[in-house]
């Protein structure tokens, strides 16, 4: 199977990290159906701990926090995100180069260190309108969780908790585009059943917020990981200067997967 971290995308002050992954295969057997009793005490203990989950994101709308992204320690992503003040500041880094964001209230700038067609080196102001709706740039409920925690909490098929760490399977083809971890077939390939059954961890800090989302490597995907830290960190943003309007090669590009 390939494995191949690659950039896939623009989002809320950070890149998308995609993987290329899987080959085709035939459909793996299906087990059979647990005891409707069975299944239905296994549902109420995945919703409770989804739940938990869910309210362990809260504090995206109040407080600042840092998210790290890390896809095969080949991508990683770093932010510090105040979206009670409209502050973000964002890196990328990949073995090719790097891309740099900056929020401020309604303003986006953005410098690339990575080739692209039509676009330069400097900074750049972004038209939020612009860009590809999977990618929104935007400091608004629902969609400023830098970090993407809510893609990977919507693919989950069970899960179980025991105190403040949660364990299960999520379906990595339901992950879906935006900002943090997201996993495509390769060219010519689908995902293997076992990617749709996918073990995950994750951990609450002691005042119930998500700390760590963790996928370990397997089923063709790569080791990949999200982290939230610095709650409650002073997030200061300064205006780069000279920051010219962004061509209008760039917006085409955005959220467009890249070779890699």
């Amino acid at each position: 199977m390939t494995r191949r971290a690659t950039l896939a995308g623009i989002s809320a002050g950070l890149l998308l990290l995609g993987c290329s992954v899987g080959a085709p295969t035939e459909n793996e057997p299906q087990p059979e159906s647990a005891p409707v009793s069975a299944a239905s005490a296994d549902a109420t203990t995945t919703a409770e701990a989804i739940g938990l989950l869910r309210g362990g994101t809260a504090f995206v709308n109040q407080t600042s926090y840092r998210s790290d992204v890390d896809i095969a320690s080949q991508v990683t992503a770093l932010s510090h995100s105040d979206n009670v003040h409209k502050r973000s500041i964002g890196t990328v880094s990949t073995p090719g180069g790097g891309i740099e964001i900056r929020m401020i209230d309604d303003e986006v700038y953005m410098k690339i260190g990575l080739p692209m067609r039509g676009v330069g080196d400097g900074w750049m102001v972004l038209d939020p309108a612009r860009v590809p709706s999977d990618f929104a740039l935007s400091f608004a409920p629902g969609r400023n969780d830098f970090g993407g925690s809510g893609r990977l909490i919507d693919a989950i098929v069970t899960a179980r908790a025991d105190g403040p760490e949660i364990s299960g399977t999520i379906d990595a083809s339901r992950i879906g585009a935006g900002n943090g971890i997201s996993f495509r077939p390769a060219p010519g390939a689908v995902f293997p059943d076992s990617a749709r059954r996918h073990a995950f961890r994750a951990s609450l800090d002691t005042e119930g917020r998500l700390v760590s989302f963790l996928m370990p490597q397997a089923n063709g995907l790569p080791n990949a990981s999200l982290r939230y830290s610095d709650f409650g960190a002073t997030v200061t943003v300064a205006r780069p200067p000279g920051a010219v309007a962004a061509p209008d090669a760039l917006y085409p590009q955005l959220g467009l997967g890249g070779g890699g």
